[in-house]
C-alpha cells in the first residue's frame, strides 16, 4: 500500500477546479464534494480484504469475491459528514463513527467536542475522512483517537491536501496510508492550504 496517493484522473481534476472556484454554491459544493469524494475512494479502498465465496445466478453456481468484512468510515466533524455519505455510496454495510474537533483560531491546534465510534471498531478497517489536510493536526488527533480504542488498520482520504499536512501525519504516524484527490502547494501564515478552495466546512453549509 503507497503511503500517498494522489488521485490522476480527468473527472476528479474537472471537479477539483469547480470546487476551487468562488462561483460555486453551497449546493454545487456538496454535490461536488461527494463525487470527488466516490472518485478518491475507489482508489483509496481498492486492497480492501477480500474473500471467495460462491453465489448463485440465473444460469448457474459462480465463483465470487467479496469483501472480507465491513470497514468503518469515521468523519472528522464537521465537514467530514460530507465525505461520510459518499463512502457509505459505495460500502452502505459500513458502520460509521464521528470525532468532533475544531481548530483554535489562536494555536491552530485541535480541540476535541465529541467521540462516538463503533466498539468493534479495532477488527476493522478504518476509512478516516475529512476534506482538507492542512496541518495535519485534526488527522493526527484523530489518529490517536482511532489507535487508543484499538484501531490498528487506518487509512485517511482527503479531498485537497498539502505536503505539510502530509508530513505531519507521517511523522507520527507513518503507518497510515493517505488518498487525496489533489496535492497543493503549501500553507499560507494563517494555515490555509494555497491554492485550496477556502474553508471547507463553511463552503458545504453556507456559513461564516
Amino acid at each position: 500500500m503507497a503511503l500517498l496517493t494522489v488521485i490522476d484522473h480527468p473527472l476528479v481534476s474537472d471537479k477539483i477546479a469547480r470546487l476551487r472556484s468562488v462561483e460555486t454554491d453551497p449546493a454545487g459544493f456538496r454535490a461536488l464534494c461527494q463525487e470527488v469524494t466516490v472518485l478518491t475512494a475507489y482508489e483509496a479502498l481498492r486492497d480492501l480484504p477480500t474473500t471467495s465465496t460462491t453465489v448463485e445466478t440465473p444460469i448457474m453456481t459462480a465463483e465470487a469475491t467479496v469483501l472480507e468484512s465491513a470497514p468503518a468510515v469515521v468523519g472528522i466533524l464537521r465537514a467530514g459528514l460530507i465525505m461520510i455519505e459518499a463512502i457509505l455510496s459505495l460500502v452502505p454495510e459500513a458502520e460509521v463513527g464521528h470525532i468532533g474537533l475544531f481548530r483554535d483560531p489562536d494555536t491552530h491546534e485541535p480541540v476535541e467536542y465529541y467521540r462516538k465510534l463503533p466498539g468493534d471498531i479495532g477488527d476493522r478497517d478504518v476509512i478516516l475522512v475529512d476534506p482538507m489536510l492542512a496541518t495535519g493536526g485534526s488527522a493526527v488527533a484523530a489518529i490517536n483517537q482511532l489507535k487508543s480504542v484499538g484501531a490498528t488498520r487506518i487509512r485517511l482520504i482527503s479531498i485537497i491536501g498539502c505536503p505539510e499536512g502530509v508530513a505531519a501525519v507521517h511523522s507520527l504516524h507513518p503507518d497510515v496510508a493517505i488518498t487525496v484527490a489533489a496535492l497543493d502547494d503549501h500553507l499560507n501564515d494563517h494555515a490555509y492550504i494555497v491554492p485550496g478552495l477556502g474553508d471547507a466546512g463553511d463552503r458545504i453549509y453556507g456559513t461564516l
